[in-house]
C-alpha cells in the first residue's frame, strides 16, 4: 500500500470533493480517498501497481487539474 498526497486545482466546494473522490473510488486498488478543497489536495490510499497516470487521468476526467 502506498499513501500519497496530490495537489488538485479547480476544487471549490463540498461538491468537487465529492466528484473526485468518487471517480477515485472507481479506480481499482483505491482503498482510501480524501480531497480536501481548501487544501487543494487529494489524499489517496493504493495498492502496489496503481499508476500515477491512471490517478491523474481520473482526476481530470473529472474536471479537474492535476498540478505537476
Amino acid at each position: 500500500m502506498e499513501r500519497k498526497t496530490i495537489s488538485v486545482t479547480g476544487m471549490s466546494c463540498n461538491g468537487c470533493e465529492q466528484n473526485v473522490e468518487t471517480a477515485l473510488r472507481n479506480l481499482d486498488g483505491v482503498s482510501r480517498v480524501e480531497a480536501d478543497h481548501e487544501a487543494d489536495t487529494v489524499d489517496v490510499v493504493l495498492e502496489d501497481g496503481v499508476a500515477d497516470g491512471d490517478v491523474n487521468a481520473a482526476i481530470e476526467q473529472a474536471g479537474y487539474d492535476v498540478k505537476a
